[in-house]
């Protein structure tokens, strides 16, 4: 009996993982990194990145001071780890853009849960694609304070932006 329920335990959370990887998978991360001075500031930060156990490869362009992070196939992380990264190595997101594939039949009023996080598509004019597409976020901490000023003033029709839950992310379709 014991041992059934482990094993029924043991399929429904696979079942459930699965299914939560199905739903968005993000392949790359283009950060942009702010407060940069010299090739030793970006070493921080590609040390701090390197050292998450999803990432698969990182590309760092020193002239913009841009890290593109390559994750592992079938692996789902928020980008607020990503966020937090950067800032444990001294510096800031000026721009995050995230490549991702999703399952557009999980998306409901422009908005997919995973996980603790949520995903708001904000950008009405690009739709939503099943192909692998490229989302800015535009969250408070993954833009630059000029540019947030901006966009709340673009966003504030959607109630969730104002609000800077960190567990939500308002991507836009680039």
């Amino acid at each position: 009996m014991k041992t059934l329920f482990i094993k029924s335990l043991a399929v429904a959370l696979l079942v459930m993982f699965g299914s939560i990887k199905s739903y968005a998978q993000i392949s790359k991360a283009e950060i942009m990194a702010t407060g940069l001075t010299c090739s030793m500031c970006s070493n921080a930060i590609n040390k701090q990145l390197k050292a998450m156990t999803e990432v698969d490869s990182i590309s760092t362009d020193l002239n913009t001071n841009t890290f593109t992070v390559y994750f592992k196939k079938d692996v789902m992380l928020q980008p607020k780890v990503l966020k937090k990264a950067v800032e444990k190595a001294g510096f800031f997101v000026g721009s995050m853009v995230l490549t991702m594939k999703v399952d557009t039949q999980k998306i409901e009023n422009n908005t997919l849960k995973i996980a603790d996080g949520t995903f708001v598509f904000i950008d009405s004019k690009n739709p939503i694609s099943n192909n692998e597409t490229a989302y800015q976020v535009v969250d408070k901490g993954f833009v630059t304070q000029k540019a947030y000023k901006k966009l709340t003033k673009s966003y504030s029709k959607h109630a969730t932006y104002s609000v800077e839950n960190e567990d939500d992310y308002h991507l836009k379709t680039l």
